[in-house]
């Protein structure tokens, strides 16, 4: 999907990491939500209270998701999911566009 229709934008940007990484809220008719942001180059370490499902629209990004040993590699049109109450490190090689969700 490509774009959303009927939807409520927040306007107030969620910063993270002095400003390195940001993203904006989009509420749906049902209450649901997904985050839309940049990432910047660098390394990141991030928290879930809901599982995620991480689609990366473009660029590039190292992972460590929760239970591996092993990084990998995801680029544009590529995605990863994380789970509930969990943590998952970043290294963001290039800008990255990225559009969350986020799973009850």
């Amino acid at each position: 999907m490509s774009e959303f229709a009927n939807v409520t934008v927040i306007k107030k940007a969620n910063v993270y990491f002095d400003g390195k990484v940001t993203s904006r809220k989009v509420v749906f008719a049902d209450g649901s939500f997904k985050t839309l942001g940049i990432m910047l180059p660098g390394e990141y370490e991030f928290g879930t209270r809901q599982a995620e499902v991480m689609e990366i629209m473009q660029g590039s990004m190292k992972i460590l998701l929760p239970g591996e040993a092993d990084w990998r590699t995801v680029q544009g049109g590529e995605s990863f999911d994380v789970p509930a109450d969990s943590s998952f490190k970043l290294v963001v090689e290039t800008l990255v566009d990225y559009c969350c969700s986020y799973i009850d």
